[in-house]
């Protein structure tokens, strides 16, 4: 260690001592708050301009020509102030932004937002707090246990259920599969995974998911030493809906092999067709083969708020593990998501003790602990605060209201949709995601993948509407994500009108 003589040390905790608050004003603290109060000002200027001017859901803008004004940016020349801060921010970001809110936006499983959600996203960017203790967040960590507890509630379970927020569907699914792997070992086969790492069994445990199951199962499980290999794909119905007979034979079939299985993951809200996999059957095969079941509801979850369709659901109730996206179907910023456990007890394979953080001596139920509960984060924004505005100022019957408006919309488009003889619709949904593709009369011979390519792009460099795409046994469909309440019938007439008029114009 380097020597400090007496003297130096003095003239430096003089020099401390003639610091003032005002030397440090970039700094958010009690004597800034007029400079916090503008920035927050010119922030909300922009955000109503892009409200105010904001016409269509894309720019249009390539990479090339965008990727051009950020080689003019030089991060070791600070701009003068925040004009220019923001001036800049306006161009290479907000002038492109895509604008979820307007009902040409029809594409990918991002919904507009309520706006209690974002009068919290103010507390929680500027207060800070971290979800990991109880001396980080007190009242934070009661609010999201709350939420948590309310959220096992609309699930179905007991009260033995507990739960964590998370970053997204992909880790709240991570979760699920590490829990299924980590109990099997520890109660089928007396093994600590999380002490000795993977058994030599490990190789042959099996998951079963659908053939149209979320690709976060095969990366969770590649994570989780276990290979993309061990995932099974079970077939699907024409609903695109795991066939539980499909899944019993592979079970019996991975079984004959000598492989293991252990978890079986259902979708409630497939991506690509927002269907329901049928919970009740699958959940009676768990029972019977005393697998691990788990649901990824990033998508469905919206069901848990509607009376009209929470029927959907049946059956989630018997899962031992449940994927909740509050930033999908309850109409959430990014990001707010949840993994809800039935037996809280499981929950215990996944904590790890830090002296400096969570000893093992204190008392987690006097003084409770949400990074007990979480793999991946330990500081951990406090997303709960946004859920929990929304419903205590709207309620679940407003929010329900809201995924009734979204399905009923989506129901009435598949029906002008099948009827029109220029289009093609592959599928019904349960939710609000409807696959087709154009087939234009004018055009009999066509190569109708490439047409529909095209009709995409056209529509994406115009930016005036915005559709996603997918493919089915390998052949292009367009894809509608109605996720918005504001968008009517009447804007997918329009849409469709211009995606058949980009058809009928299409030449090889």
């Amino acid at each position: 260690m380097e020597n400090i003589s007496y003297p130096e040390l003095i003239a430096d905790q003089t020099l401390n001592a003639m610091v003032q608050p005002f030397d440090f004003q970039d700094l958010f603290h009690q004597h800034t708050a007029d400079s916090y109060s503008q920035a927050i000002d010119q922030a909300k200027a922009m955000v109503l301009k892009f409200l105010d001017q904001q016409q269509k859901p894309f720019s249009g803008i390539t990479p090339l020509q965008l990727g051009e004004q950020f080689k003019k940016i030089e991060f070791d020349i600070p701009l003068a102030n925040y004009d220019a801060l923001f001036q800049e921010v306006q161009e290479l970001y907000v002038d492109h932004a895509t604008a979820f809110h307007l009902p040409n936006y029809i594409a990918h499983l991002n919904c507009p937002v309520v706006i209690p959600a974002l009068a919290a996203e103010v507390l929680i960017s500027a207060i800070n707090s971290s979800q990991d203790t109880w001396d980080q967040s007190a009242g934070g960590t009661l609010m999201e246990r709350r939420l948590i507890n309310w959220t096992a509630q609309q699930i179905g379970f007991g009260e033995q259920a507990d739960g964590v927020f998370t970053g997204g569907g992909s880790q709240s699914n991570l979760m699920g599969l590490l829990l299924a792997r980590d109990c099997f070992a520890q109660n089928r086969l007396n093994h600590n995974i999380k002490v000795n790492g993977n058994p030599p069994e490990a190789s042959r445990f099996r998951v079963f998911v659908s053939d149209k199951s979320h690709f976060s199962n095969q990366k969770n499980a590649s994570l989780l030493g276990l290979g993309e290999r061990g995932v099974i794909q079970v077939e699907t119905d024409n609903r695109f809906r795991m066939k539980p007979d499909a899944l019993e034979a592979a079970i019996e079939k991975e079984r004959e092999r000598g492989n293991i299985p252990f978890a079986i993951v259902a979708t409630a809200g497939s991506t690509d067709f927002g269907n329901v996999d049928p919970l009740e059957a699958i959940s009676d095969l768990a029972a019977r083969y005393k697998i691990w079941m788990h649901v990824d509801a990033a998508y469905g979850c919206g069901l848990l708020l509607t009376d009209q369709h929470r029927h959907l659901l049946a059956g989630i109730e018997r899962a031992d593990s449940v994927t909740i996206d509050y930033h999908k179907s309850f109409f959430q910023p990014i990001s707010s998501s949840a993994f809800i456990v039935r037996d809280k007890k499981t929950l215990e394979i996944i904590k790890h003790h830090a002296d400096y953080l969570n000893p093992k001596e204190q008392d987690y139920e006097e003084y409770p602990a949400q990074i007990n509960k979480s793999i991946t984060q330990s500081t951990r924004r406090f997303d709960a605060l946004k859920l929990w505005f929304t419903l205590r100022l709207l309620g679940r019957s407003k929010l329900g209201s809201y995924m009734d408006t979204v399905i009923s919309t989506a129901r009435e488009a598949a029906v002008f949709i099948d009827l029109d003889p220029e289009l093609e619709l592959l599928s019904t949904s349960d939710i609000s995601v409807l696959v087709f593709r154009c087939k234009p009369g004018n055009l009999p011979n066509v190569n109708l993948c490439a047409l529909n390519q095209y009709i995409k792009k056209k529509m994406f460099h115009t930016g005036e509407v915005l559709v996603a795409s997918t493919k089915v046994d390998g052949i292009f469909y367009l894809k509608f994500t109605i996720f918005n309440p504001i968008t009517t019938i009447h804007d997918i007439q329009h849409i469709l009108s211009i995606i058949k008029t980009y058809g009928a114009a299409y030449s090889e």
